[in-house]
């Protein structure tokens, strides 16, 4: 008998699936949780053998978990289920170890398939599909690591400027806020396109917005 480790935010959804599980003779629902903090409480020297989860928690990616229970069990399987179509978050979930996913439209029946093909150790992507995310997964922390590098280099006054032009502010408002000359603010703003490798003020707050160095209220 498979033991199943349920993780979803939607209860309801959530106790469906259960419901589904605990109807068929080769699983077993064990553990049910809606949060990260949950889900490792409750599995606490628990076995599992199997996960469907959710990839997006209100405390968190479940890809986190998914890392916490292959390292204490490598023969643990995870099919993932997501509302996004962003391939880079799909890459990530693989590379963590999930062994399958599926949008979160799927149907009851199509994600019972799914598990049991993983519990009859079956893989649910293609060798080439498997290539292609890692390799994308490559790519977004390489990308990651490039953002980082950049974030690095903003001086504390050009966060000010950054955040000043978050806030709406034209230059001649930024340079008054700051008490800098428009000059001044000029500079600052193009040695901040320079450091972030963009080439617009829309992009120089989009990049900083994304990566939480200005907050837009």
């Amino acid at each position: 008998m498979q033991r199943i480790l349920l993780v979803e935010d939607h209860a309801s959804f959530r106790q469906t699936l259960a419901f589904v599980f605990d109807r068929e003779s080769e699983f077993e629902v064990v553990a049910q949780a809606g949060s990260l903090a949950e889900a490792r409480q409750v599995i606490d020297g628990l076995e599992v053998d199997l996960g469907v989860m959710d990839l997006s928690l209100p405390d968190g990616e479940g890809v986190e978990l998914i890392k916490d229970l292959r390292a204490t069990n490598p023969q643990f399987a995870a099919l993932v289920l997501t509302a996004s179509l962003d391939r880079a978050e799909h890459a990530r979930a693989v590379e963590s170890g999930a062994a399958g996913i599926l949008h979160k439209s799927a149907g009851v029946e199509e994600i019972m398939e799914a598990t049991r093909r993983l519990a009859e150790g079956e893989t649910l992507l293609s060798q080439e599909e498997l290539i292609d995310l890692l390799r994308l997964a490559g790519q977004s922390r390489e990308e990651e690591r490039e953002a980082r590098a950049s974030i690095e280099q903003i001086t504390p006054r050009e966060r000010e400027v950054l955040q000043a032009l978050a806030e709406g502010l034209s230059n001649k408002e930024i340079a008054a806020k700051l008490h800098v000359s428009v000059d001044t603010e000029r500079t600052h703003m193009m040695n901040i396109l320079n450091k972030l490798n963009v080439h617009s003020r829309l992009q120089a707050l989009l990049f900083a917005a994304r990566h939480g160095i200005v907050e837009i209220r």
